[in-house]
């Protein structure tokens, strides 16, 4: 090829280059979507984790709400009172004062306190091993199974598995909601952080089954829903619950719980 060719052909490469730069500019100035400069800012306030705690796909759909007044300025569990703070000045509002919450592993079944009926050699994925016999290895069919599923999915370091049982560090607990998704036994709830005590069990069976599976496991008695004198504690499929909104934290419930189950939360 002579060099007058090559000459040609790179001015004709350059000259297409040139005009889809032109016109990308063009389109792109032509289709931009203007956003609103409460949005923006509310955007920079978030902490940037997408979890989706707060409801919504990610902060960019959480501020848009907010500036739209579908969301409270404290939506966002991962930023707490600090960041509800902030988004509250930008808006001009007041920051709601909503407890903080976090989440609570419903299971005392360590392996001290409960055991396995078989080996399981599988993939130590809680998940995975619900599919196996019994939903799972251990002795109580609705307890924590110890594979640390939860844990994987914390993006905060806020649970760990400790002799057998996952626990929350109530400190770090951003309350993002992945570890109630991730466990397949529905151990996990949210609570307040405020909360005094709760109802460590998830066993419905009746009270003989639930004692020859876990030492420390709710047999529905109801002497704790007697005792309380709030009213705060109902039993129903052989399992007690705490009304946390009712319970004012006395602890007549887990003095008379002749199993241990209930657990005072010391913070």
């Amino acid at each position: 090829m002579s060099v007058t060719g090559i000459i040609i052909a790179v001015a004709v490469v350059g000259g297409v280059g040139l005009l889809i730069g032109v016109f990308l500019s063009i389109a792109g100035n032509y289709f931009r979507v203007e956003t609103n400069p409460l949005e923006d800012k509310v955007i920079e306030a978030l902490p940037g984790n997408n979890c989706g705690g707060c409801g919504y796909a990610g902060c960019n759909a959480l501020a848009a709400a907010i500036v739209k007044g579908e969301a409270p300025v404290s939506q966002c569990p991962v930023g707490g009172e600090p960041v509800a703070a902030r988004i509250a000045e930008i808006m001009g509002v007041e920051a709601d004062t909503a407890d903080k919450m976090i989440a609570h592993v419903k299971c005392k079944g360590t392996c001290d306190l409960t055991f396995n009926n078989y080996n399981y050699e599988g993939v130590k994925d809680c998940r995975m091993a619900n599919f196996v016999p019994s939903g799972g290895p251990k002795s109580c069919d609705y307890g924590c199974m110890g594979f640390g599923t939860c844990v994987d999915v914390c993006e905060f370091d806020a649970i760990h598995v400790v002799n057998g049982v996952a626990v929350v560090d109530s400190d770090k607990c951003k309350a993002c909601g992945k570890c109630i998704e991730a466990c397949p036994k529905h151990l996990i709830e949210m609570i307040p952080y405020k909360a005094k005590y709760v109802v460590d069990c998830m066993n419905k069976d009746m009270g003989p089954l639930v004692m020859k599976a876990c030492k420390v496991g709710c047999i529905g008695c109801s002497l704790c829903a007697k005792e309380c004198p709030k009213e705060a504690i109902t039993v129903a499929d052989s399992l007690a619950h705490i009304d946390q909104e009712k319970c004012i934290g006395c602890g007549k419930c887990a003095n008379k719980c002749p199993k241990q189950a209930i657990t005072w939360l010391a913070r």
